[in-house]
């Protein structure tokens, strides 16, 4: 794996990146969260969780807070919560797996623009810095050439090689800038928390 520690520009800015594209399939694997305050017509803002265990779900912790679900955990360091959630689907838990940076990596949550399952696909880039009220610089993300629009906030991120869960999707940036000569490395890219930054927390918190 290769640790080049970038700095994130332009993070959150504009609507989406990239490419996406309605998907039957991501409707299968995550849920869609409503955010923010509901409006005369229609709904205020959305995200995106993942079940985990028939009793919670995953997702970015900017989405817990301001979700309907009462929170379990929040990571000391990372965007990511765990919430109190029924879930009926089989095969609970998903599986885990590390990615590398090459790998190719599919993307799904739902789209704040149209309240549908999207998804995209690409492949992890870099691991950058990305420093926010919700994400400490000491976790590093990871990020990736795929698609984002806003709701897909808190959605899953499978390893293309073997349908594993390798992270949950926090945010984009529309460039990656190398700390030391300041050039721009990526442009419109997806950023999201690697499972190697919150797996010893995620048994924890699923095991208490």
């Amino acid at each position: 794996m290769r640790w080049l520690i970038a700095l994130t520009v332009g993070c959150l800015s504009g609507c989406s990146v990239g490419h996406y594209e309605y998907s039957k399939e991501a409707a299968k694997r995550v849920d869609m969260t409503v955010t923010g305050i509901p409006t005369v017509l229609g709904i205020g803002a959305l995200g995106t969780t993942i079940p985990l265990t028939p009793e919670y779900s995953l997702t970015a912790a900017h989405v817990a807070k301001y979700s309907m679900y009462r929170v379990k955990a929040w990571h000391p360091e990372c965007d990511i919560a765990v919430v109190y959630h029924k879930n009926t689907e089989p095969n609970l838990p998903p599986p885990f797996r590390n990615s590398h940076i090459g790998d190719n990596v599919n993307l799904y949550g739902y789209s704040f623009i149209s309240a549908m399952p999207v998804a995209s696909s690409g492949k992890n880039l870099i691991n950058t810095t990305l420093a926010n009220d919700w994400n400490k610089p000491s976790c590093v993300v990871v990020a990736a050439n795929a698609g984002v629009v806003k709701g897909m906030s808190g959605g899953a991120v499978y390893n293309a090689s073997d349908d594993t869960l390798a992270g949950v999707i926090v945010g984009y940036s529309s460039a990656i800038d190398d700390n030391k000569s300041g050039k721009t490395l990526y442009k419109d890219v997806a950023l999201y928390v690697p499972y190697s930054r919150f797996q010893v927390w995620l048994d924890q918190v699923v095991k208490s």
